[in-house]
């Protein structure tokens, strides 16, 4: 077989992924950068799991043009420390949030089609705690 023709066959593209061993995945990976909304809750599912869920608020643009998107983000921690630590981060803290992101098409009450963007966290950092404020004296 001339060089060309091994060229040509190993070029083709195929069914097995040469560069990894581990199974094919279609999850999509995001990292949100932010501010909580609020103190994260912890709420009961549908089949009694619970799932611990928070915003985060994410900020670009220019000082006088800035925009902020909101992300809803959903935590399936079992009860102990993590998620006592989550729970116990304040409105305002920035955090550095890693999950699996997932499209939802669904029809609202009204019959319109929606989508919605699922984020399922993997790992969060904080990066900064609000200053704590004196009460008013």
């Amino acid at each position: 077989m001339s060089f060309l023709a091994r060229r040509a066959t190993a070029a083709a593209p195929s069914l097995s992924r040469a560069f990894s061993v581990s199974a094919r995945r279609e999850i999509s990976k995001i990292t949100v950068v932010g501010n909580l909304a609020a103190t994260p809750e912890v709420k009961a599912t549908s089949t009694g799991r619970e799932v611990v869920e928070y915003a985060v608020a994410s900020s670009s643009g220019p000082r006088d043009n800035r925009h902020t998107s909101w992300f809803r983000i959903s935590a399936f921690l079992e009860q102990g420390p993590r998620r006592d630590f989550l729970t116990s981060l304040p409105k305002g803290a920035t955090v550095y949030v890693e999950g699996d992101a997932i499209m939802n098409s669904y029809n609202d009450s009204e019959g319109k089609p929606r989508t919605a963007l699922n984020i399922y966290q993997r790992t969060i950092e904080v990066l900064r705690r609000p200053a704590p404020t004196e009460p008013p004296t």
